[in-house]
């Protein structure tokens, strides 16, 4: 009775030192309390940026690969007006979406940076992941910028590049 006492005690102990694994990149930002609540005007300049981001890399030969994490910087660089971001969709090498992040438009405040993070064991993005993200601004702003910072390190190596967004039709 006792040596079933002491197994369940330790079986409660290890149970009880397990961390939750969560991915970050499923809810980095809580997208609720940026939405807004009256419709843009279709009248207002809109626009697509495309952003490629890599989960993975290849790493010796095309069999091995190195896993990222990605940082996914969303920048309003207008001084007095906020910019609107209407869509941010997450798709993975083969062009599938794995993610929609919003679907209703939420804003960023003048001078103000949103980040997404792909976490470096959120690996379903793979080699050619990309983001594309649909956004409005106001008559004579300037459009967002959109920018990714890919990083990774084991002991004192590192590997880290960045890409940057294109607007696209």
């Amino acid at each position: 009775m006792k040596n079933t006492i002491k197994i369940l005690l330790l079986l409660l102990i290890f149970q009880s030192c397990k961390e939750k694994v969560e991915i970050s990149s499923i809810n980095p930002v809580d997208w609720e309390i940026r939405t807004i609540e009256f419709n843009l005007p279709d009248s207002l300049p809109h626009g697509t940026t495309y952003l490629s981001v890599y989960s993975q890399i290849y790493s010796q030969t095309e069999h091995k690969t190195h896993d990222l994490t990605a940082t996914v910087s969303i920048r309003n660089v207008n001084k007095a007006d906020s910019v609107y971001i209407n869509k941010a969709e997450y798709y993975n090498t083969k062009g599938n979406s794995i993610r929609t992040y919003f679907d209703k438009p939420i804003f960023i405040a003048p001078m103000e940076t949103v980040e997404i993070v792909i976490d470096e064991r959120d690996q379903e993005g793979g080699t050619g992941a990309n983001f594309l993200f649909d956004w409005t601004i106001k008559p004579n702003s300037n459009d967002p910028i959109f920018e990714a910072i890919m990083i990774s390190t084991s002991g004192q190596q590192g590997l880290s590049f960045t890409t940057q967004g294109k607007k696209i039709n």
